[in-house]
């Protein structure tokens, strides 16, 4: 299978009402111009997994302003005032995840796994709607396992196999999120032969990915 394909091809395999996975934290990670190329296509109606909503003109910010997405589960949106905006005018329906809790549904959705259990949010508006559960005396909440359609991820240096190395803090969400959905999409910062990339410098194994496009330096 071609792993190595034009933006173009990329665009289209996105379609409206799709969930998709974008990494980064405050855009840091984020591969911006698949995002860009899904503003221009205009693909609506789109449930999106991620940690925040960065700002207004960066990142997964654009498709919110843009009014691309319906359905987002996050785990904070302060630093993006449109997506407060609009969830409350009722544009945007948001579900608002505790970080690590939001990290390991998606560990869990890669992982194949039905659940798990966590005290993180027990007491809260959290635990509306789930099923708790006691062990050795202690209350949990059973949180089920996110997956997506597809998730858009961003490697530092990617080689025509997939293969990928993230630089410092652009790894965050990547690497979950890059096990948890039916396609795999990874935008490289920087394309390089397979060899370039040492072994031990592998931190998502081009086995996760489906396909690589080259974006922006």
């Amino acid at each position: 299978m071609k792993k190595f394909i034009s933006m173009d091809e990329a665009m289209d395999m996105l379609h409206d009402g799709m969930t998709v996975m974008i990494p980064g934290f405050m855009g840091v990670g984020t591969p911006e111009t698949l995002v860009d190329g899904m503003v221009k296509k205009g693909i609506k109606d789109l449930h999106i997994i991620c940690t925040d909503t960065a700002r207004p003109n960066i990142g997964i910010g654009k498709l919110i302003v843009n009014g691309q997405v319906k359905k987002l589960y996050a785990s904070h949106i302060g630093t993006n005032p449109e997506t407060g905006r609009m969830m409350n005018e009722g544009l945007i329906d948001v579900t608002l995840i505790p970080q690590g809790t939001l990290a390991e549904r998606i560990r869990a959705g890669g992982a194949g796994l039905g659940g798990f259990l966590t005290p993180t949010g027990v007491g809260t508006v959290v635990e509306e709607g789930k099923q708790k559960l006691v062990v050795d005396g202690k209350d949990y909440l059973l949180e089920l396992p996110l997956t997506a359609d597809v998730a858009l991820i961003r490697g530092s240096k990617v080689d025509r196999k997939g293969n990928i190395w993230y630089n410092a803090a652009t790894r965050n969400f990547n690497t979950v999120m890059a096990t948890a959905a039916k396609i795999v999409i990874v935008e490289a910062q920087e394309l390089v032969e397979v060899g370039e990339i040492d072994p031990n410098n592998v931190m998502t194994p081009g086995i996760f990915v489906d396909y690589v496009v080259k974006g922006d330096a």
